[in-house]
């Protein structure tokens, strides 16, 4: 659910100071509709709709660990809950787009501003937020399974920190379970989830593989993620052809090399079918 206020009781100091720390629905999943006591700050013709099955408690403790393990979004505790992060963005969006030139009394540009800070709090940036972080469902390993659980082409739209420009990709995600198995659609969720807040792909590659090795309690992970960076292809060096590969391997991804090769092949027949 969305939060209201970037520092809840109960959340270490540690995480406060130094970090703070898809839209896809299934049937059966609760949606929430995010709004505000400004009616005006919500223009567009669609409410911002993303599933309400999160669990904070777990996002407190992942992040934790991600701060721990040195692969944690660098983030301040600004005090502030969505409300007022909006208007003050709006704000200063309204002060750049003047700086440039723009007309803001244009019936196409007035709203802008205030577009584009629901677009950040609510949309693209909500992953900043722990308290978004989603239900993961783990179940008993009952059947004993032990081969690895592949999700591939699994969706990554974000944005890089040095120029807010989006990256646009697929992460092909494996484990191997021992006492746990995940929901496969949790996956997803994580992926998107770190998705959405300003990145580079390196430690989104890292923020991916940690968050699984803790809720699933091993790591025999591997996460691969190719994307386009829209900082190189439509500025810059201007290269439209040239993709990014990052991977993380632990465990048996990372020691043997035949379930590296097993994983590599599985991967390989999506991207070059």
């Amino acid at each position: 659910m969305k939060s209201n206020s970037s520092n809840p009781s109960g959340i270490s100091s540690s995480i406060v100071a130094s970090n703070m720390n898809g839209n896809g629905f299934h049937d059966d999943d609760e949606i929430v509709v995010v709004s505000g006591s400004s009616p005006d700050l919500y223009l567009d013709d669609e409410p911002v709709r993303r599933s309400q099955k999160t669990d904070p408690e777990l996002g407190r403790r992942v992040a934790q660990f991600l701060l721990e393990k040195g692969v944690a979004t660098p983030q301040i505790d600004t005090g502030l809950n969505d409300e007022e992060k909006r208007t003050i963005i709006a704000r200063n969006f309204a002060e750049i787009m003047k700086t440039l030139g723009l007309d803001l009394s244009d019936d196409s540009l007035a709203d802008t501003p205030k577009r584009v800070a629901q677009m950040y709090v609510d949309e693209i940036f909500f992953g900043l937020d722990w308290r978004n972080f989603p239900k993961c469902t783990t179940v008993e390993n009952k059947m004993g399974y032990s081969s690895m659980v592949i999700e591939r082409n699994i969706n990554v739209q974000s944005n890089c920190e040095h120029h807010f420009a989006i990256i646009d990709g697929r992460a092909h995600v494996a484990y191997i379970p021992r006492k746990k198995v995940l929901g496969l659609s949790k996956i997803n969720r994580i992926v998107e989830y770190f998705s959405k807040r300003p990145q580079i792909q390196e430690r989104l590659t890292e923020q991916i593989f940690y968050a699984l090795s803790y809720i699933l309690d091993t790591e025999d992970i591997a996460v691969l993620i190719h994307a386009k960076h829209y900082c190189v292809k439509s500025r810059g060096v201007e290269d439209v052809n040239s993709d990014t590969v990052t991977s993380k391997l632990g465990g048996a991804f990372l020691l043997n090399s035949a379930t590296r090769s097993e994983f590599m092949r599985a991967v390989n027949s999506v991207t070059n079918p």
